[in-house]
Formats: C-alpha cells, structure tokens, sequence
C-alpha cells in the first residue's frame, strides 16, 4: 500500500466519491480477525474503512470491495429530491450533511464496531459527503459554487433511466455533457475544506466525537478530547480558525508509528514521506504547534473498532 496513500486518506476519498463508493461503511457484525480486517475495523489512515459511507456506495464492509454501489443507499439518497424536477433539483451541501447525520446514527444503532477515528472519521469521512458537490456539481457564472441536478449525478454514478425506474450500469460512469468544472483561481483547497468542515461541526457538534460503540450498538462513549491531545485541544477550541483540520492531521502524525507498522517494510522512510506530505497539508493553516505531552493512544484501547497492527501486518 503506497505510503503517500495513507499519508492523506482524502485523496482515496476524492477519487471515491467519483465512482460512488464514499459513502457508507456499515460495518458488520462480525468478530472474527479476518473478518474484523475485511469489515474495515482497523485505525486510522484505512480511508476506506473508517468511515460512515454515505449512501453505501461503499460496499467494502458487506459486500467485499469498495466500489460497487449499495442500491438501497443510493435510493436513500436519491430520494432526497424525490418529486423535485431535475431542473429544479440540487444535491447541496445542506441535504448532503442532512444525510450525513442519518449515516452517523444508523452507524451507531446498528454497528457495534462503529469508530469515529480522530483523522479519518473527523476529518477525512465529511469529503465523503463534501466532495460529491464539491466536485460533481456543474458550474456557471450564475452559479459559481455548482448546481448539482440529479441527472448529473445519475452520470457520475452510472445511473440511466427515469427516477423511479433507474438502472445502474457499473463501469458506465461519466462526465456528464456539457459540464464544467470550478473556474480558475477557486480552486478547492485544504483550507477551503477546513471551512465546510467547520460549518457542519458547527451545525452537528456530535461530528466531533472521537470515540465508538463499545461493543454493542447504541453504546457510542465519546472520550475527552483534552486528555487524548495531551491539552493541545478541547471541545471548546476545537473549532476555532482551523483547529479542526489541524486536529486530524496532527493526530495522523500522532499515531502513524502504530498504523504504518507492518504495513511497510521501511517505516522510517514511510514517516519521512507522511510528515512531508503533512507539513504541505498545514502549510498556511496556522495550527497549534505540537508540545512535548504525548497522545494518549490508549484511550481509544476501549473501542473494538480501534485495533493496532502487530509487526507482522495482522491485527490482534
């Protein structure tokens, strides 16, 4: 697995999110190794397996790949603008948060292995939801940030038919006609990012909790963020300027020793090529600068979702 990969996670989101699959991890229920590896229960910097899929459109956990599309979460999704004309029709950012917190709880009351990691569920999950109209919607000059109608977004995910009779055609995603991208010089960055997450941490605080099920559903125990950075952060300067970015990347530098471990033979090289790729990440985003305190790792030990990797690359 490339280590500029996990460096970020988002980018395997981004390029996700363009064939559908950013969005729903419902892991399963099962407690076997194998079976707990293959569901996704593994820390932070497995993108593709820490985080709440959106409209399922991650099959990774119940279907073994994390491609194809999960219809019954499509559906969910697409009826959003049920009855609404297409012309008339808009997947924006406030349905899509609105879908992210149905995600989340049913991720809760179903999954007991369900884990809000604190970089790649706090901070790399969201572009599952952010970048679909970030990058998909079609802009203008009437509309710079993007209209997102649902025939564009049948294109992308290899959808045909009417709404109430569609038919997915996997490998038939597509740029839709007549489409175009953000304008030069609004390019969406890092920081620009750090705003919409902020926006929807605002609007649903409970994105911000770093913690899980404990082992059954409906047992979510969200842990005290002050301990965890070693008093670098709390609840309350979480999201002040871009705190909250520089939380998730900061807490992938933090535990990347005990997650890159036996996934890469030159570990040290690996974390050469994360922290570079961090630092150019936090360029211009003014964060907080790391003390001496340690993360307290173990505190997320009580999770069944969080599991360390051993030396030889499998999971306790």
């Amino acid at each position: 697995m490339p280590s500029s990969w996990l460096a970020l996670g988002a980018a395997a989101l981004a390029g996700q999110a363009a064939a559908f699959p950013a969005l729903a991890d419902q892991y399963a229920a099962q407690s076997s190794q194998k079976e707990k590896r293959v569901n996704g229960i593994s820390p932070g910097f497995d993108a593709e397996a820490q985080r709440i899929d959106v409209s399922g459109l991650n099959a990774l956990a119940n279907h073994g790949n994390n491609f194809a599309v999960v219809r019954s979460q499509w559906d969910a999704l697409f009826a959003k603008q049920s009855g609404v004309p297409d012309a008339q029709s808009n997947y924006g950012l406030g349905l899509l948060t609105d879908f992210r917190v149905e995600r989340f709880q049913q991720s809760i009351s179903s999954n007991p292995y369900f884990f809000n990691a604190p970089f790649s569920g706090v901070v790399v999950q969201p572009a599952a939801y952010t970048f679909i109209y970030r990058f998909m919607a079609n802009k203008s000059a009437e509309n710079p940030e993007g209209v997102l109608t649902k025939e564009v977004l049948k294109s992308f995910f290899g959808f045909t038919g009417p709404d109430d009779d569609m038919v997915h055609n996997p490998g038939w995603e597509r740029i839709p006609e007549n489409w175009y991208k953000r304008a030069l010089g609004d390019e969406y960055t890092i920081p620009f990012y750090a705003l919409d997450l902020n926006a929807a941490a605002l609007q649903h605080p409970q994105f911000l909790d770093i913690g899980g099920n404990t082992g059954t559903t409906n047992s979510f125990t969200p842990i005290d963020l002050q301990n965890l950075t070693g008093g670098l952060y709390n609840a309350q300067t979480l999201l002040d300027g871009n705190n909250l970015a520089c939380f998730g990347f900061q807490a992938a530098v933090q535990f990347a020793p005990d997650l890159l471990k036996g996934l890469v033979k030159d570990l040290a090289g690996a974390l050469g090529q994360l922290g570079d790729a961090l630092t150019s990440a936090l360029n211009g985003l003014g964060c907080p600068q790391l003390g001496g305190e340690a993360w307290d790792e173990g505190s997320l030990d009580q999770f069944p979702g969080w599991t360390k990797l051993k030396d030889d690359g499998t999971y306790p």
